[in-house]
């Protein structure tokens, strides 16, 4: 069965709260699952959440604080222990590969095989993942940090009025859909074109610690679900600004830009409160319309199906 969400497991900052803990999120999509930034007690937050380490197919560390990475001993031990089989690539900037073997082995345990290291480096990296394609680029934080996207490849939806109007039917439909052309009976021929439509691909990104950058931008462009980091409230900028991190105004303009249709907001500075939730998502409405969800740990966002976008399509 097909499951397309969000699982957050963590969503303060610097340091964990009393409501909030250490990043963590994984991101489920069509049997593989994408942990992004596993921090301190990820690997307890999992259990709460009802995953498990046979759900992780990629480990994507944007960058070597504490915050983003200091569960990855726990996760990477859980995935040995549970006697994981199949093959969990890590991605993690090249930059910090030191930070990377050091949580890799931060203690004596019955090692595994089955992480296989992906370490980024450049301005643009792609790799196969399962049904979708993986790519992380540069943002701009006082260490080097990348952000990450998942697309699906797009394809074509058949029209059922346009297939009984050319009398294109039963094992017909199959056989236009592998040739792309299909000739009739009374030698007539339909395309593929003819009777489908296009069907964009869905797509998630991750942008993490970063100030307004490019990478920000290309990461986000045109995403069904944008998850990123909303640190501080706009009477903050100047810091944000010092410590490479976004507002939620930053982060409501570049949902607006890239054409996003759900943000997550998270990534919340320990000075905040879930009574601020409020003054968060006031500020991406100052240049954002679209759904916008202010994360709580354990909670679980459906990235948005077909069928919404078809009907914002046909509103327009």
């Amino acid at each position: 069965m097909s499951v397309r969400e969000l699982v957050v497991l963590g969503t303060s900052s610097a340091v964990p709260t009393r409501h909030r803990n250490h990043n963590g999120y994984l991101l489920r999509w069509d049997g593989e699952g994408f942990l992004f930034d596993p921090g301190e007690g990820t690997q307890r937050q999992m259990l709460h959440a009802g995953v498990s380490a046979h759900d992780i197919t990629w480990i994507c560390v944007t960058h070597f604080h504490g915050d983003h990475c200091l569960g990855v001993p726990g996760v990477v031990q859980r995935i040995a222990r549970d006697k994981v089989t199949h093959e969990v690539r890590a991605a993690y900037p090249a930059s910090g590969e030191t930070y990377w073997g050091r949580l890799r082995n931060a203690s004596a345990f019955a090692d595994t095989d089955v992480i296989a290291p992906r370490p980024v480096s450049g301005e643009v990296t792609r790799w196969p993942a399962g049904p979708v394609t993986l790519t992380a680029r540069p943002l701009s934080h006082p260490v080097q940090s990348y952000g990450y996207r998942v697309d699906e490849p797009g394809g074509r939806r058949m029209l059922p009025g346009e297939l009984a109007r050319r009398g294109v039917r039963g094992r017909m439909i199959g056989e236009l859909q592998r040739h792309g052309s299909l000739t009739l009976p009374d030698g007539t021929t339909v395309t593929l074109d003819e009777c489908s439509a296009p069907k964009p691909g869905q797509s998630a990104a991750f942008v993490m610690d970063t100030r307004m950058c490019d990478g920000a931008f290309a990461l986000a462009d045109g995403v069904d679900l944008l998850v990123i980091e909303s640190t501080f409230l706009s009477d903050e900028s100047a810091l944000a600004a010092q410590y490479g991190h976004l507002t939620a105004a930053q982060a409501g303009r570049i949902a607006a830009a890239c054409g996003v249709r759900r943000l997550v907001l998270t990534h919340f500075s320990e000075r905040y409160t879930t009574a601020d939730e409020p003054r968060f998502v006031d500020e991406v409405r100052t240049s954002y319309a679209g759904d916008v969800v202010t994360a709580r740990d354990l909670m679980r966002v459906p990235v948005p199906k077909r069928a919404d976008y078809q009907a914002q399509r046909a509103a327009k």
